[in-house]
C-alpha cells in the first residue's frame, strides 16, 4: 500500500488500465461507449469502462470535466481514476457527476514511486479513507 491523497473519496475495486500518455476526455473519450476516440493516443480504441484508470494527469480544455461527468452518468466511465498529479479539470466532472447523478468515481493521486510500480492488469483497491492497494498481475 502506498501514499495517496483522495481528490474524491469512495471505494472501488477493479483492473488496472495505464495509459501512457494523458487523455484528454474531450474529443478523446466517448461517453456513449466508454472507448478512447483520440486517435493519436497510443491506447486509441481501448474501452475504459468499470476499470481503475491510472494516468499521469489530463489533458485538454475544461470541456473535458462535462465527457467525463456524461460518461460516469452513462456508466461507461473508470470505476476510478488514479494519477501521478492533480488534474483540476478530472476531478470537476466527477464532482459534478457526484452531485447531480449521485455516482461516486473516486479520483486519487498517488506517490511516484506507486505510480510507477501499477501495470496494466494490476488489481487496485480503494478504500473510502482514500488509501489504494495494489495487488500486482505476475
Amino acid at each position: 500500500m502506498g501514499v495517496s491523497r483522495a481528490l474524491l473519496g469512495g471505494t472501488a475495486r477493479g483492473v488496472a488500465l495505464v495509459l501512457s500518455e494523458p487523455l484528454s476526455m474531450w474529443g478523446g473519450l466517448d461517453p456513449k461507449t466508454g472507448e478512447i476516440i483520440d486517435r493519436r493516443h497510443p491506447q486509441a480504441g481501448t474501452i475504459v469502462t468499470d476499470f481503475v484508470l491510472v494516468l499521469p494527469w489530463g489533458r485538454g480544455s475544461s470541456s473535458a470535466s462535462s465527457v467525463l461527468a456524461e460518461a460516469i452518468r452513462l456508466g461507461t466511465a473508470p470505476c476510478a481514476i488514479v494519477m501521478r498529479e492533480p488534474d483540476d479539470i478530472i476531478l470537476l466532472g466527477a464532482l459534478v457527476a457526484e452531485e447531480l447523478y449521485g455516482t461516486t468515481c473516486p479520483i486519487l493521486v498517488v506517490e511516484p514511486e506507486l505510480y510507477d510500480s501499477i501495470t496494466t492488469g494490476d488489481q487496485i483497491t480503494v478504500s473510502e479513507e482514500g488509501s489504494v492497494s495494489v495487488t500486482s498481475n505476475q
